[in-house]
């Protein structure tokens, strides 16, 4: 779905599994056996680029990449979800959605960018400078995700996202 529409070699070889390939020893981040940046650094590249991308032109074509519920990494199961996140992309590599907190029921428009070098995504609630959401645009082509979430007193912790499936033609979506 996503190779076709993005013109810029988007790969879905490039993934972002936090823990594996991706991890943190100590203060540095690591990608494979390479140290790529401090846990600070990671953080802010994340800020610059969920702020990053550009204008949003009105007449431009956009793509579904789906409505995730976000819990936390390793959450043993119990209440249901009361987060959610919706997101689209368009060809310069904007990403654009909602996120809602059912919880508090309120709604946000959220706004972010795909790196097209290292394909990292990353977005966060539009206007505000944390936290911000981040992972793979290729991760985001799958059922679940792993995300990094990165707050503004340094902590980053490990989120999922999981899709939610489309409700089929004529079924309720109450």
């Amino acid at each position: 779905m996503i190779t076709g529409f993005l013109p810029w070699g988007y790969s879905d070889d490039v993934s972002y599994n936090y823990g594996d390939n991706i991890y943190y020893e100590g203060d540095e981040v690591y990608y494979g056996d390479e140290a790529v940046a401090t846990s600070d650094e990671y953080a802010e590249q994340a800020q610059t680029i969920a702020e990053g991308g550009p204008e949003v032109d009105d007449n431009a074509e956009w793509l579904t990449l789906g409505v995730f519920a976000i819990t936390q990494d390793g959450q043993a199961s119990g209440p249901p979800p009361t987060m959610f996140v919706q997101l689209a992309i368009n060809k310069q590599g904007v990403v654009a959605g909602t996120f809602q907190n059912t919880t508090t029921d309120s709604s946000q428009p959220v706004i972010g960018m795909v790196d097209q070098k290292t394909q990292r995504t990353a977005w966060g609630i539009e206007g505000k400078q944390w936290p911000i959401m981040e992972t793979g645009i290729s991760n985001l082509t799958e059922d679940t995700a792993a995300a990094l979430v990165h707050f503004a007193d340094g902590q980053t912790q490990q989120w999922l996202l999981v899709r939610l499936e489309e409700p089929q033609e004529g079924q309720s979506t109450q």
